[in-house]
């Protein structure tokens, strides 16, 4: 791994046991997938890019706006996905045809691949990612990591 990567992962496996609370970003407080990306960001690079505005859990899904997808293109680094690393930012579609509208970070790679996210009735966690697998659609990095 990286050390900027493990700098991701470390400050990402800071914010496990954090309830979810939709919109919030506060480690130990509340955060959803989205805040544990934004409060990731502000433990490793800093101030965030740009203020997020007001967002329903459906993400514009009845509208299929890819409004999340676009910000991950504004603020961080496309990978391809053969150069899978930990400390990648993950942008999951959760059913076909839908938006895609959960985040997480690779917390390891490899045979025991895991992803460090926060949603509904969990909080944040560190999962195995198998079973996110398939529903992952991009992978990104955070600015200043190499691509």
């Amino acid at each position: 791994m990286s050390e900027d990567g493990e700098r991701v992962v470390a400050a990402a496996r800071g914010w496990i046991g954090t309830p979810y609370v939709h919109q919030a970003s506060v480690r130990g407080a509340g955060a959803d997938c989205l805040g544990l990306i934004r409060g990731v960001w502000r433990e490793v690079l800093g101030a965030e890019p740009a203020l997020v505005p007001a967002y329903t859990p459906d993400w514009d899904e009845p509208a299929g706006e890819e409004r999340l997808w676009a910000a991950a293109r504004a603020h961080l680094l496309p990978v391809v996905p053969c150069r899978a690393a930990a400390g990648d930012v993950l942008l999951f579609r959760m059913r076909a045809g839908a938006v895609a509208k959960h985040l997480g970070i690779q917390g390891r790679t490899g045979a025991a691949a895991t992803v460090i996210h926060a949603y509904s009735g969990h909080g944040v966690v560190e999962s195995p990612l198998a079973p996110w697998a398939r529903r992952i659609v991009a992978r990104f990095r955070f600015p200043g990591r190499a691509a």
